[in-house]
């Protein structure tokens, strides 16, 4: 029998975002026949900032966005949180895959973080906004060199960002884990996921969208001068489609090719009392990333719970919602890495535990895959950090179905696609290697090592800051095992 982490075990498998009386009811479904001058499949970010864009830009446009199920009940209602300026799965990454272009980016992720905090406070959108911050946390001593350097680029590149020692990180957030930090002071922050959702559904309706929840596209057939979208009870004829489909890659048969779904498991415990928020600090409620090879965040709710997550995984065949991600005791050892970083919490229980979908890509960024002579266009990839991102997506998506000749559409990002990605059964073969060598790196090295050198080589490169060299295992135990 598998045991369960004590303080896991009357936690709900249900996303704590989407557990909320303010969610709203959802828009009727599509029945029938229709047109729309603009179609956009999906109703996550992506496909609600494309809409809200498209319709601010020309209002007497037709624009319609329909969405599978519900809104937020995808990715964007399962995600962390955290607020962040960058559009490319941070300032490290960007320098990786496309150093040419860095100062650009740097420029367009201002510019669209400013444009994103307007149309909030323009639709007046709730969404539990807190800028306090965002910070990353060296697990190891051995980890400190390499969060140097980000702090180097950082400051390099104009961020205010503060260098953290053991003794200033640890007066920031209590845990013996953290050996030194490096904070983003301004521009980042953190965000009810679900709630922003909701609130841009919202905004878009008031500019003038038709949306339809419950609607789940099921053909998609080119009829030369405009596109047929078949959904389960309708079809819609546009002359453009967006594909905001993300980790599902509906839309095309190729664009799995480029995209995996992954799968990122997350806990959250029930609010924290004042004793107990005295026991850990955390009065700035920075959103926090730590430097573990398999990444684990940590944030604050407004009621003072925290949100932990981490331990990506992934099923066969790409699969969305595999029925593992419905066990408590899958959540495990993302307990034990919580108990571990914050021991004197031991009295705090769990209210929730979910998965949500991550669309990676060897690039770990935002892409765009045009099909259809142009017609259609897949926007994707952000690999967990599409919060802020996938406005700036939206928008460039929008850039190349309308040809409207921007400068942005040269840059490598738009004009040129991430490697691919092998197919079943390797990608499932490959993916569970991968993850435990990633879960074990840290502790055990040896073969691992070797193993995520080679992933690198091959242009995925995670969130981690490198592969521990030989004999540099981090100083901390392993997770542990369920019920201790």
């Amino acid at each position: 029998m598998t045991l369960t982490h004590k303080n896991l075990t009357d936690a709900v498998l249900y996303p704590l975002w989407l557990d909320n009386p303010a969610a709203p009811a959802p828009m009727p479904h599509l029945v029938g026949r229709t047109d729309a001058d603009l179609l956009i499949v999906g109703g996550g970010y992506s496909g609600l900032w494309a809409a809200i864009i498209a319709k601010q830009r020309a209002p007497g446009r037709d624009v319609v966005v329909i969405e599978a199920g519900k809104v937020a009940h995808g990715a964007s209602g399962r995600a962390g949180g955290i607020v962040s300026t960058s559009v490319m799965h941070g300032l490290v990454n960007a320098q990786r895959v496309f150093p040419q272009d860095l100062d650009l980016l740097e420029k367009l992720g201002i510019e669209n973080l400013d444009a994103w905090r307007q149309t909030i406070k323009d639709f007046g959108i709730d969404a539990d906004l807190e800028w306090g911050g965002e910070m990353t946390v060296a697990i190891g001593a051995q980890d400190i060199p390499d969060l140097r350097r980000e702090y180097d680029l950082h400051k390099g590149h104009g961020h205010d960002i503060v260098w953290l020692d053991r003794d200033a990180v640890t007066a920031q957030v209590a845990s013996p884990l953290f050996q030194a930090g490096i904070w983003s002071k301004y521009r980042t922050g953190t965000l009810q996921p679900a709630k922003l959702a909701w609130g841009l559904r919202d905004a878009a309706i008031k500019l003038g969208v038709r949306v339809y929840e419950h609607t789940p596209m099921e053909a998609v057939d080119d009829l030369g001068h405009k596109m047929r979208i078949t959904t389960h009870d309708g079809l819609i004829d546009a002359p453009k489609v967006l594909f905001a489909t993300n980790a599902w890659g509906a839309g095309h048969k190729d664009i799995k090719k480029y995209v995996v779904a992954m799968r990122d498991r997350v806990i959250a415990t029930a609010p924290l009392s004042a004793e107990q928020l005295d026991r850990l600090g955390w009065t700035n409620r920075q959103g926090i990333y730590d430097t573990r090879t398999q990444l684990n965040y940590m944030r604050l709710t407004r009621d003072n719970r925290i949100v932990y997550g981490g331990r990506i995984g992934y099923a066969f065949n790409d699969n969305i919602d595999p029925a593992g991600d419905r066990r408590i005791d899958v959540y495990d050892r993302l307990a034990g890495y919580f108990a571990q970083t914050f021991p004197q919490l031991g009295d705090v229980k769990f209210s929730h535990a979910w998965s949500g979908p991550i669309d990676l890509t060897t690039r770990l960024a935002v892409h765009f895959q045009p099909y259809y002579n142009g017609k259609a266009v897949y926007v994707g990839g952000y690999s967990g950090f599409g919060v802020t991102a996938s406005r700036f997506g939206a928008r460039m998506a929008l850039e190349m179905l309308d040809q409207t000749g921007v400068p942005e559409l040269q840059l490598a990002l738009a004009a040129t696609l991430p490697r691919r990605i092998p197919r079943e059964p390797m990608r499932w073969i490959g993916a569970g290697i991968t993850m435990r060598a990633l879960d074990e790196v840290d502790t055990k090295g040896g073969w691992r090592r070797a193993w995520l050198k080679m992933v690198h080589a091959m242009g995925s490169r995670f969130r981690w800051l490198h592969v521990p060299a030989r004999g540099s295992h981090r100083a901390i135990p392993p997770a542990p095992a369920a019920g201790q």
